[in-house]
C-alpha cells in the first residue's frame, strides 16, 4: 500500500491543506483525487504509482450538468463516430494537453477504469487518442464526460471538423521567433559601443542603454519562451521531470540575474546573451521541425502496401491494388478475406469478423443491401459488396500497426534508450550546480552564471531519443519499398536478434498457383464438377484455389452453406449435394497412413468418399539459395499440415530431424513455444491463412503475399511473394540498422561530454551553447538517415 508523506496528496502530489480527504490511513487533497485512486488500485493498475512517485490526475470535482448533453444528438454523434457496429464504437477525439508518457499510459489504459471501454490508442504527435468502447452501455457523451473527469478535455470542435491547430501552432512559434529576434538585434546594437570600443560608456548613457534592454528582453522572456516553463510547469505537476526543466531554468537564472544587475546594482546584465539564447532556441526547434518534417517516413505506405481484392467487371474477375477502387465498383471477397472498403452487400451471407477493428472476434450476420466497414474480415462464403466509400488505404495500415491483439514483448534498446533519457536531467542539474558551486567559489560569478546556464542548454537528450524511430523508421521505409512491409518499428530490432526461422511449406516455400494436378478415384459428372468447383472457390487456401483453377471452365453456384475447418479442410452444400474437401482424416475419417508422392486433397460427396487429388508442388524461385544462406546463420524448421510425401527432398535443406508434417495448427503454435522454451527467439514464416496461432505464438511473424494478396493482422511483417529470395538479405539489414542506432548512440554521448567539458570549463557562452543544441539533435538524426538510406541502396 502506498503511504502518504508528511500532508502531501498520495495520487497527485499536492499539499491536502488542512482539511485532507482521508481513506485506508492516505491523505487526499480532494475527493477527485481519492476516486480515480481507488478506481486505478480496485482495477489492478498498481504499476501507475510505480512508474513516477506523483503521477498525478487531477479529477475535476465539478457536476458537468448538461455540458456534453448535445452528444447525446443523433447528428453529432454521426460526425464523430468513425465505426459502429453490434454494440462497439469507435470515436477519435484531440485532446490538446497530451504532453508526457504518464498521459499515453493513463489514457491507453482506459478500459482499466471503466470495463465498457474495450481499446484506446494514443498518436502522441497529433495528440488524439482512438477509443474503441461498448456503446450499449456507455454513451459517446459519457466517454467525454469520463476523459473530462480525469482533467483530458477533448477539444471537440476541432475532432468534429477535422481541423488541428498545427498550423496555428507554428505560426506562434514564428511570432516568437520574430519577437526574440528584433529585440536580439537592438539588444546587441545598444552593446555594440562597449564590443568594440572596449571602455565603459558615460554612466547615465550606460544605464539608459541597459534599461532600454531590459524593457525590451521581458516580453522575450516572458512570451518567447513561455513555451519552455509551461511544458516544465505540467510536467512537474504529473512528477516528470522533463527535458525543457533545464532550458527554464537557464533562462529563469540569468533573467533574475539581469533583473537584480541593472534594478538593484546599476550594472548592465545579461539581455545580450538572454534574448540571444532565446532567439536561438527557437530558430533551432523551427529548424529541428523542419528538418524532421523532411526526414520523416511515411507511416502509412500510402503507395506501397500491396493488398490487392477481386474485382467484378462484366461479369469477369480482375485482380486490382486497392489504390483502383472506385465508389459503386463491385467486389467478390472469399472467406477470410478484408473489406476493403466501407460497402453495401449486394450478394450471399455476410459473416463479418470486425476484431481487426474493434478487438471483438463474435461475427456480425449481414444480408443483402445492409452497411459493412471496412476493416471487417468475412469468415463465411463468397459475398460480392457494392463500394460506397473511397478506399482509404492508410486507415487498413493504420489498423495495422495500432492492433494490440498479438502485440509482442517491447524491445529493449527503446526501454534503455527511455531509462537513460529520464535521468538524463536529473544528471545535468547535478553538474550544472556542481560547476556554479565551483566558479562561485573561485570568486568568479559572471562565469558561474554562464557555466549554469551553458551547461543546462547545451546537454541535450533528444538526439538519443530519436535515433531509434529515425534509423528504423527508414529502415522501414527501404524495406517497404523492396516489397517487406514491416508493421511497426519496435519489430526491426526483434527481427535483428532471431536466431530461429520456422517455415510453413504450402503457400510459404511453394507457389500456389503453379501445381501439377492429377485427380484420382470415381469420374465425375458435371454437376459434381460444379459442385466442387464452387465450393473450392469460397476458400483463399492455396490448395483450394489450384483446384479451383483446375476446374476453371465449370459453372459456379453459390453455396447453401459452407464452413472452413482451419488446417483441416472445407465443407458446404451446393445443389443438395454435401461436399467435402481437405486432409484424408478429415474427409474419410482415417488416419490418413497412405504412402503419397505428392500433397493430396481427399473428396467426398454425399458423404461417400469420391477419390483425391495429388497436388505436386512448385517451389519459389531462389528457395534452395534462400535456405542455404539461412541456415549458416540461423537454425531452420519446417512445420507443415500436408503429409511427409516430400520429406526426402526436404531433408537436404532442413535436416530429416527438423521436418515436422502433418501438423495441425494448434500443433504449430505448441512447436514454437517449445523452441522458446529452449531459448530460442523465433521468426515464424507463413501464408497467414491456417497459421494464425503460430503467427501469434512466434517472435517474429512473416506473412508471404500471393497474387491475391491476404493480409493477416497477426503478421508483424507482410513479404510480397515475389521478394522471397531476399529474404535473407532483409534479415542482414535489420542488423546493420541495429549497428547504425548503436554508432547514433555513441555520436550523441560524444557530443554530450565533449559540449558539457567546454561549458563547465566556462568556455562556451550560453548563446552558443542554444546554437549547438539544434545542430546536434539534427547532425545526429541526418546521420542515422542518411547513412540508413545509403546502407540500403542495394536493396532497392
Amino acid at each position: 500500500m502506498k503511504k502518504s508523506e508528511d500532508n502531501i496528496c498520495v495520487h497527485c502530489g499536492a499539499d491536502c491543506g488542512k482539511h485532507p480527504v482521508i481513506w485506508n490511513e492516505m491523505l487526499f487533497c480532494c475527493n477527485g483525487c481519492k476516486t480515480v485512486y481507488q478506481l486505478l488500485n480496485e482495477n489492478k493498475l498498481y504499476t501507475y504509482y510505480s512508474l513516477d512517485d506523483k503521477p498525478g490526475i487531477r479529477v475535476e470535482t465539478t457536476e458537468f450538468g448538461n455540458k456534453y448533453a448535445f452528444l447525446d444528438k443523433d447528428e453529432i454523434r454521426a460526425k464523430l463516430i468513425s465505426f459502429s457496429e453490434g454494440g462497439i464504437s469507435k470515436v477519435k477525439l484531440y485532446i490538446p494537453v497530451i504532453h508526457c508518457a504518464s498521459c499515453i499510459w493513463l489514457l491507453e489504459n482506459l478500459r482499466s477504469i471503466d470495463k465498457n471501454i474495450k481499446h484506446s490508442f494514443v498518436n502522441f504527435t497529433k495528440k488524439e487518442v482512438d477509443i474503441t468502447f461498448d456503446e450499449s452501455q456507455l454513451s459517446l457523451r459519457q466517454v467525454v464526460e469520463l476523459l473530462s473527469s480525469i482533467h483530458y478535455i477533448p477539444d471537440l470542435s476541432l475532432s468534429l471538423s477535422g481541423e488541428k491547430e498545427d498550423t496555428q501552432s507554428y505560426k506562434k512559434l514564428l511570432y516568437k521567433i520574430g519577437v526574440a529576434g528584433f529585440v536580439f538585434i537592438n539588444v546587441m546594437t545598444y552593446s555594440l559601443p562597449a564590443y568594440f570600443n572596449g571602455a565603459p560608456l558615460e554612466e547615465s548613457l550606460q544605464s539608459l542603454l541597459s534599461t532600454l534592454s531590459y524593457i525590451l528582453v521581458i516580453p522575450v522572456v516572458f512570451y518567447s519562451g513561455s513555451d519552455y516553463y509551461v511544458s516544465t510547469y505540467k510536467n512537474l505537476l504529473k512528477g516528470n521531470v522533463s527535458i525543457d526543466l533545464p532550458i527554464a531554468l537557464g533562462i529563469i537564472v540569468l533573467f533574475l540575474v539581469t533583473s537584480y544587475e541593472v534594478l538593484f546594482a546599476g550594472g548592465q546584465g545579461y539581455c545580450d546573451s538572454l534574448s540571444g539564447l532565446i532567439f536561438f532556441l527557437l530558430v533551432g526547434k523551427w529548424y529541428q521541425g523542419k528538418t524532421y518534417e523532411a526526414l520523416s517516413f511515411d507511416r502509412n505506405y500510402k503507395s506501397y502496401f500491396p493488398i490487392a481484392v477481386t474485382k467484378i467487371n462484366k461479369q469477369i474477375e480482375e485482380s486490382i491494388l486497392l489504390e483502383s477502387i472506385e465508389v459503386d465498383d463491385e467486389l467478390l471477397i472469399r472467406n477470410k478475406e478484408l473489406i476493403p472498403a466501407d460497402s453495401i452487400l449486394v450478394e450471399g451471407e455476410g459473416m463479418i469478423d470486425y476484431s481487426f477493428v474493434t478487438g471483438e472476434s463474435s461475427p456480425v450476420i449481414k444480408s443483402g443491401g445492409e452497411f459493412i466497414y471496412a476493416g471487417g474480415r468475412q469468415m463465411g462464403g463468397i459475398v460480392r459488396i457494392r463500394v460506397k466509400k473511397k478506399v482509404s488505404q492508410s486507415h487498413l495500415t493504420k489498423l495495422w500497426n495500432q492492433d494490440r491483439t498479438y502485440e509482442k514483448p517491447s524491445d529493449s534498446l527503446k526501454s534503455l534508450s527511455d531509462k537513460i533519457s529520464k535521468y538524463f536531467t536529473l544528471i545535468i542539474l547535478a553538474v550544472a550546480a556542481s560547476g556554479f558551486t565551483f566558479w562561485m567559489v573561485k570568486g568568479d560569478s559572471h562565469t558561474a552564471i554562464f557555466v549554469f546556464t551553458a551547461v543546462l542548454i547545451v546537454a541535450c537528450p533528444c538526439a538519443l531519443a530519436l535515433s531509434i524511430p529515425f534509423t528504423f523508421g527508414n529502415t522501414m521505409r527501404i524495406f517497404g519499398k523492396s516489397g517487406l512491409y514491416i508493421k511497426n518499428t519496435s519489430v526491426i530490432e526483434k527481427l535483428s536478434h532471431i536466431n530461429t526461422i520456422v517455415f510453413d511449406k504450402t503457400g510459404t516455400l511453394t507457389k500456389p498457383n503453379e501445381s501439377r494436378i492429377v485427380f484420382s478415384g470415381t469420374i465425375l459428372s458435371g454437376d459434381e464438377i460444379d459442385a466442387v468447383y464452387s465450393l473450392a472457390k469460397q476458400s483463399t487456401h492455396p490448395l483450394s484455389n489450384a483446384i479451383a483453377d483446375y476446374y476453371s471452365d465449370a459453372d459456379y453456384y453459390h453455396p447453401e452453406h459452407f464452413v472452413e475447418v482451419s488446417g483441416r479442410g472445407i465443407f458446404g452444400k451446393v445443389n443438395n449435394m454435401d461436399i467435402k474437401i481437405g486432409s484424408e482424416e478429415y474427409v474419410t475419417n482415417s488416419l490418413g497412413l497412405n504412402e503419397q508422392e505428392a500433397s493430396a486433397v481427399y473428396l467426398s460427396i454425399n458423404n461417400k468418399p469420391a477419390g483425391f487429388y495429388k497436388i505436386s508442388n512448385q517451389y519459389r524461385e531462389g528457395f534452395a539459395e534462400v535456405v542455404n544462406t539461412l541456415k549458416n546463420d540461423f537454425k531452420l524448421y519446417l512445420v507443415s499440415g500436408d503429409n511427409d510425401s516430400e520429406a526426402k527432398y526436404l531433408a537436404e535443406f532442413f535436416g530429416k530431424e527438423n521436418l515436422l508434417f502433418n501438423q495441425k495448427p494448434g500443433d504449430k503454435a505448441d512447436f514454437i513455444k517449445s523452441l522458446q522454451n529452449r531459448g530460442r527467439l523465433v521468426l515464424m514464416t507463413g501464408d497467414g491463412l491456417n497459421d494464425a496461432g503460430a503467427l501469434m505464438q512466434s517472435d517474429v511473424a512473416l506473412t508471404i503475399a500471393n497474387k491475391v494478396y491476404h493480409f493477416s493482422p497477426a503478421s508483424d511483417a507482410v513479404l510480397e511473394a515475389d521478394k522471397f529470395q531476399n529474404l535473407a538479405t532483409y534479415i542482414r539489414f535489420t542488423k546493420t540498422s541495429l549497428n547504425i542506432v548503436k554508432l547514433s548512440f555513441l555520436i550523441s554521448f560524444l557530443y554530450n561530454i565533449v559540449g558539457i567539458g567546454f561549458a563547465i570549463t566556462g568556455n562556451l557562452s550560453p548563446i552558443v551553447a542554444a546554437i549547438l543544441m539544434p545542430i546536434s539533435s539534427v547532425s545526429v538524426v541526418a546521420f542515422a538517415t542518411f547513412v540508413t538510406r545509403a546502407m540500403g541502396r542495394p536493396l532497392r
